[in-house]
């Protein structure tokens, strides 16, 4: 079982999209609300990469308006308060906050330091056993075979090898020595630390979402996973389960309760979903009062196709 982190969590409401930056938050919101959300952080130097992405996770406003109806997250206007937590910041709240960058940055070595002396111990360990399993020779033999046993060592027993050294008498640095170093650079990932936590607002501002929110509300409520189905020519793809253990079951496309649309559209659904092993669903809401619908899931329709040959 993961952390939970303290709910409310912000979604950072940056140029329109929204956003977390926590990747605790991340998890827990996927572990619990099923919500999956988009990587879209890249490397630095890498800016062309494409497979493996990082944090920001972005969230669709679908993914962002049921999370605040729910009451676990509420939209943080980032823009706004990085700009007045900067010029509210006072200097001792500055160096308390670079303090502690130091602090963490001083624990990273320390942790590091240990692990490079742990693998020391480890290597030292099993050249005393290499040592001790190698058969005793004859005095006058040793010297001629100094040069190739020396040849045969290996790059990592080199390294702690001495003529005049044994495993007991390395010196090993202390936790003292390994405090004095240069601590490491930390880069944090959010500003949680820096400015006070902004309460969330009252009443709560809901994202604006597209028409086919009831139906996305309707899924969710069922137990889906649900992510942007534009690679499948729907607005969502539903899965039973999480993305990364279950292929999804249905391609979701919404429809006003009293809109027409042409009967080749179905026939094309129901192909392009039988052809990729998914159903392809359509549904819709049965109230025309938009503020009843986006309140209750259950006044949603959905029907279900599978293309089968004659």
């Amino acid at each position: 079982m993961g952390s939970i982190p303290d709910l409310p969590v912000p979604i950072s409401l940056v140029s329109g999209h929204y956003f977390l930056f926590s990747v605790d938050i991340a998890t827990y919101l996927r572990r619990e609300h099923h919500i999956c959300g988009a990587l879209i952080g890249t490397l630095p130097q890498i800016p062309q990469q494409n497979v493996f992405l990082g944090l920001p996770l972005e969230l669709m406003p679908e993914e962002a308006r049921i999370l605040v109806e729910k009451g676990v997250a509420y939209i943080a206007d980032d823009v706004k308060i990085h700009e007045d937590g900067m010029q509210n910041l006072a200097n001792q709240d500055r160096h308390r906050y670079l303090q502690s960058l130091e602090q963490e940055g001083r624990q990273a070595a320390l942790a590091q330091a240990s692990r490079k002396e742990q693998q020391r111990e480890e290597a030292l360990k099993k050249l005393e056993r290499k040592n001790a399993a190698k058969p005793t020779e004859p005095l006058q033999n040793q010297g001629s075979a100094l040069p190739q046993s020396s040849n045969e060592v290996e790059p990592e027993e080199q390294l702690f090898e001495s003529s005049s050294q044994t495993p007991s008498s390395t010196l090993t640095p202390s936790r003292k020595s390994v405090a004095v170093e240069a601590a490491f650079g930390i880069t944090p990932a959010t500003s949680d630390g820096l400015f006070p936590k902004v309460p969330p607002p009252q009443p709560p501002t809901l994202p604006d979402v597209p028409p086919s929110y009831p139906l996305f509300a309707h899924l969710h409520s069922k137990g889906f996973f649900l992510s942007p189905g534009l690679r499948f020519g729907c607005q969502y793809l539903a899965y039973p389960g999480d993305p990364l253990r279950f292929h999804s079951h249905f391609l979701a496309i919404s429809a006003e309760w009293d809109e027409e649309f042409d009967i080749m559209n179905l026939v094309a659904g129901g192909r392009l979903g039988t052809g990729v092993k998914k159903g392809f669903l359509i549904g819709g809401a049965e109230s025309p009062d938009d503020t009843h619908i986006e309140t209750s899931p259950d006044a949603v329709r959905t029907f279900s196709f599978e293309w089968a040959g004659m």
